[in-house]
């Protein structure tokens, strides 16, 4: 970058020197030398171009224009071309540059080590890759979390903004699952490793960040297709200008003048750069709010979304369990209940054992259970105080004489005899309904696909105000619900689906726009985008990035394709100068990129 400003500065000063001097020799020669400044590295390029039979690319046309620009003594046009069109090089180096580092900056979250804790209890540093599942691994304050795992020893704060775009810290302990990619900030952890690194949430994500750039969007394509097509025409007119109309007029000079413009207004800078560079900002912008896109035509894919079906478990709601209600029969207390539940989930890293152990909040003496058997998918027969206890569904107190519940529950049985049930609600999560009123607000339907019962989904889906609700589905019924909204939907608008990622890869994969939330290396994989902490409101972020994208690389087309038609035109009938070619080309080049660094900008503000 600093060798090409002080190309462009010496070239700019001999310019102006060039124009000060009056003996036409000394003239040229000046002009030639700045020439040489900004030109050389082009024309190099160009000739290089010409081995491989791919001529009519910029370079090519530029150095053309310039040489021709010369022949005809307009010295000064044929310095000014390659003088702005470095400019306009420089500048888009620096855009894009720019615009990259945010994608660049997730690059800072690849661990460099991990420390193995060895059997003797000391610690080997060593490479990610070397670490196995199981293996324990320590992590220091101001260490990055090298792979996924779960917390065995400590309790700690983490910086997550560089994986989830959040600024506020976490706070994880023994028990919690932790990512890669996270900054431990507080203190010593031990966390038993669950992936190899080559599947992590931190591996995964950065092969995803680096292949996205190759998925084009449909305005991506296009200018390709355009830019192939358009530049032959307007060389092959520019050729027919320089030769045929001085056959009939004589007036070479001028005919070769108007040549040269079509030349210069002929290179497809402005839409080649700009409008990757709008989508490339809107990737990059989402990527710091912890939004990762894989693509842009998955970004232009949710700008005409007017369908968003949802998940329920782990989307809507939190996938955390919470007692709702303790009911007991006559003989037995809600506490006395409550407290065998608890004493048989001890040991237990099952979601409904843990939000009741959350919900007594005291502690209990284990050494009150005694022959305690977990019974696969059931749930625990033990002796508690003395007494037989069962605790699980109701297939494990089958006989007893149990009442009929419609919402998830853990039954108990206290020596033989039915005691009581704690039924359980999943937490909406806080931004849910509130994402719900933004999506209708937008226009968009909204459905959800559930598995869980109808009571508990119709429940859900009423308090959200969805629109159309359906429960009890597999995974091959709910395909066929997505395929049935698909069938519904206008051919121009696109269905978003959004979930959890992992038994719902299905249809995630069918959807035109898949969503999931991070939770597992199945997430990361199944979706075209994922929100990288699980917030509802980054689904609305980025839909409001995905439009605002679009509608610039629309402005950008638009703006750059009128121009240069307008200037063709002129070039034409004579009304048109170098200069105004200068400006079709990297004057528009210049303000397109302007325009589209406002989608990173906006990307980072919405």
């Amino acid at each position: 970058m600093k060798k090409d400003l002080i190309s462009i500065a010496m070239a700019a000063f001999l310019s102006l020197l060039g124009l000060l001097v009056d003996n036409p020799t000394l003239k040229t020669v000046i002009f030639i030398i700045a020439w040489l400044f900004v030109g050389w590295e082009i024309a190099i390029n160009a000739i290089k171009t010409l081995r491989q039979r791919s001529f009519l690319d910029e370079n090519f046309l530029m150095t053309i224009a310039s040489i021709g620009a010369f022949i005809i003594q307009e010295q000064i046009e044929a310095v000014a071309v390659m003088l702005f069109y470095r400019i306009g090089e420089a500048f888009e180096k620096r855009s894009i540059n720019k615009s990259r580092k945010s994608i660049t900056e997730a690059m800072s979250i690849m661990p460099e080590f991990a420390n193995l804790k060895l059997a003797d209890g000391s610690t080997k540093k060593v490479d990610p890759d070397e670490i196995k599942i199981d293996d324990t691994i320590v992590i220091k304050p101001g260490e990055k979390v090298p792979l996924d795992g779960i917390i065995t020893k400590g309790n700690s704060t983490f910086n997550t903004s560089a994986l989830t775009g959040e600024s506020l810290p976490k706070e994880l302990s023994v028990g919690d699952e932790i990512v890669s990619g996270y900054l431990n900030l507080s203190s010593l952890l031990e966390v038993r490793v669950t992936t190899l690194f080559q599947d992590s949430t931190v591996a995964k994500i950065l092969e995803l960040t680096e292949d996205a750039s190759s998925k084009k969007s449909r305005q991506e394509k296009f200018i390709t297709k355009f830019a192939r097509v358009y530049t032959p025409i307007v060389v092959c007119f520019a050729l027919f200008l320089a030769v045929v109309p001085p056959l009939f007029t004589g007036e070479f000079k001028e005919w070769i003048y108007r040549a040269l413009i079509f030349l210069v207004v002929s290179c497809p800078c402005a839409l080649v750069v700009s409008v990757p560079l709008s989508f490339f900002g809107g990737i990059g912008g989402a990527s710091k709010r912890g939004i990762l896109i894989k693509g842009s035509n998955f970004l232009d894919s949710l700008s005409r979304v007017k369908t968003v079906v949802f998940d329920k478990t782990g989307t809507l709601t939190k996938g955390e369990f919470s007692v709702d209600m303790v009911v007991n029969e006559d003989k037995f207390s809600k506490d006395e209940i409550l407290e065998i539940a608890a004493l048989s989930a001890l040991h237990s890293t099952h979601p409904i054992s843990v939000s009741i152990l959350k919900h007594l909040n005291k502690n209990l003496d284990e050494n009150r259970v005694s022959e305690l058997k977990e019974i696969a998918g059931l749930g625990v027969k033990a002796k508690i105080d003395g007494k037989d206890a069962l605790v699980g569904s109701s297939k494990l107190l089958e006989g007893l004489n149990l009442p009929l519940v419609n919402q998830t529950c853990t039954f108990v049985a206290i020596n033989g005899e039915f005691a009581g049930y704690i039924t359980l609600k999943d937490t909406l999560r806080d931004e849910a309904k509130q994402s719900i009123e933004a999506l209708k607000q937008d226009g968009i339907k909204t459905a959800m696909l559930s598995g869980d019962k109808k009571e508990v989904a119709f429940e859900i889906g009423e308090i959200l105000g969805i629109d159309e609700i359906r429960a009890e589905l597999l995974p091959d019924k709910k395909l066929e619900n997505l395929e049935r909204l698909l069938s519904q939907k206008s051919a121009k608008s696109t269905l978003a689906y959004i979930g959890d990622g992992i038994n719902d890869a299905p249809v995630l994969a069918r959807a035109d726009v898949g969503i999931s939330m991070l939770g597992s290396q199945a997430a990361i994989e199944a979706g075209d985008i994922v929100l990288l902490d699980n917030n509802l409101d980054k689904l609305i972020k980025a839909i409001k990035i995905s439009k605002k994208t679009i509608a610039v690389s629309y402005q950008n087309i638009i703006f750059s394709i009128g121009i240069k038609v307008l200037v063709l035109i002129l070039a034409i009938m004579g009304l048109a100068t170098i200069w105004m070619a200068i400006f079709a080309d990297v004057g528009v080049t210049i303000l397109a990129i302007l325009n589209s660094l406002r989608v990173y900008k906006y990307a980072n503000r919405v």
